[in-house]
C-alpha cells in the first residue's frame, strides 16, 4: 500500500510542479510586460534583475566551492565559453526577447517558443551534434515536426482576425488613451523575440556541450550570470543613457526585478531540475504548449490585450 501510495505521489507530484513553473513563467512575463508598459526600461530591468540573482547566487557559490575541493579546475578556455555563455544566454537572449515582448506581447513570446525544440534540432545539425538520414522514420518525423512548428509560428505571426469580446469605449477615454500610448509592432516583436530565441537555442547546445567537459554545473551557472551581467551593465549607457531611468520606484517595477530574480534562480531552476530528474526532458518540454493558454488568459485579464479569431489582417504601425 505504501509503496503504491509512493509511485501515485511521484506521478503527481511533477505534474504539479511543472503546472505551477508554466503558470508563475507566464505571470512573471506578463509582470514584466505590465512593467515596462508602465515606463521601466528594458535594459534596467535586465541589469537589475540579473544582478540581484547573481547575488542570490554567490553565498551558495561560495559554500560549494569549499565542500567540493575536487572539483574541476576553471582554466582560460573553459571561462572564455563561460564568457560566450553569458553573451548569447543572458545577454543577447534577454535583450532581444524582452524587447520582442515590448513590442508585442506575453502570448507571442510563449506561442514563439514552442520553436525552441525545432532551432535547437536545426543548431544541432548545424554543429554536427544531429544527423540527418532521409531513410530513417525518426529523422524524417523530426524534419516534419520542424516545418510544421515553424510554420505555425509564422501562421501565429502574421494571421491577425476580426476581435473577439470587444468592449465599446467612449472616444478619447482614460483606457483607450492608455492603450493606443503604448507602440505595438507584432511582427517586429516576433522578429526580436525568434532571434533571441535563436541565440538561447545556440546557447543551449553550447551549454550541452561545455557540461560535458566541465562537469560541475552550479560553477557553470554562477559564471554565466556573472558574466552576462557584466555584460549588460557594460552596454546599458548606450541602451539606456538616462539616468533618472536607473531610479526605480516602489511599485510594479521593484516587484518585477525581485520576483523575477527571486523565482527564476530560487525556485525555477530547482523545480525543472528536479522534473527532468524524475521524469525527462520531454516530459517538461509538452508543458510548452500551456503556457499560450495562460499567457493569453493572462493578456486578455491584466494587460487589456485583444483576442482575435485566425484571418489575416495587416498590420499598419
Amino acid at each position: 500500500m505504501t509503496r503504491r501510495r509512493w509511485s501515485w505521489m511521484n506521478e503527481l507530484l511533477p505534474f504539479v510542479a511543472m503546472l505551477m513553473t508554466t503558470c508563475l513563467d507566464m505571470g512573471a512575463l506578463t509582470l514584466v510586460k505590465a512593467a515596462m508598459d508602465g515606463g521601466l526600461s528594458i535594459i534596467v530591468y535586465i541589469v537589475y534583475h540579473s544582478a540581484l540573482g547573481t547575488f542570490i547566487l554567490l553565498p551558495f557559490f561560495i559554500i560549494h566551492i569549499y565542500r567540493n575541493i575536487g572539483r574541476p579546475q576553471l582554466t582560460f578556455h573553459i571561462m572564455l565559453r563561460f564568457f560566450i555563455l553569458g553573451l548569447l544566454g543572458l545577454c543577447l537572449y534577454q535583450i532581444l526577447g524582452y524587447v520582442g515582448v515590448y513590442y508585442s506581447s506575453p502570448t507571442m513570446a510563449s506561442a514563439l517558443g514552442n520553436l525552441t525544440p525545432a532551432i535547437t534540432f536545426v543548431t544541432s545539425i548545424i554543429f554536427r551534434m544531429e544527423k540527418i538520414d532521409m531513410r530513417s522514420s525518426v529523422s524524417v518525423a523530426k524534419l516534419s515536426g520542424t516545418i510544421i512548428t515553424i510554420c505555425g509560428a509564422m501562421v501565429f505571426t502574421f494571421y491577425q482576425g476580426p476581435q473577439l469580446f470587444v468592449t465599446i469605449r467612449s472616444p478619447g477615454s482614460p483606457d483607450d488613451q492608455i492603450l493606443l500610448s503604448q507602440p505595438s509592432n507584432w511582427v517586429f516583436g516576433g522578429l526580436m523575440i525568434f532571434i533571441g530565441g535563436t541565440f538561447g537555442c545556440i546557447w543551449n547546445v553550447l551549454q550541452s556541450a561545455i557540461a560535458k567537459e566541465f562537469p560541475d554545473q552550479f560553477t557553470i551557472v554562477f559564471f554565466f550570470c556573472l558574466f552576462g551581467t557584466i555584460q549588460c551593465t557594460a552596454l546599458s549607457p548606450f541602451l539606456e543613457p538616462n539616468p533618472s531611468a536607473w531610479l526605480v520606484q516602489s511599485g510594479i517595477g521593484t516587484i518585477a526585478v525581485v520576483f523575477g530574480a527571486v523565482y527564476s534562480v530560487g525556485i525555477r531552476i530547482s523545480i525543472l531540475t528536479w522534473c527532468l530528474e524524475k521524469k525527462g526532458p520531454v516530459y517538461v518540454a509538452m508543458f510548452s504548449p500551456l503556457s499560450i493558454v495562460i499567457a493569453i488568459i493572462m493578456g486578455v485579464t491584466f494587460l487589456g490585450d485583444a483576442l482575435h479569431i485566425g484571418r489575416y489582417k495587416r498590420r499598419t504601425n
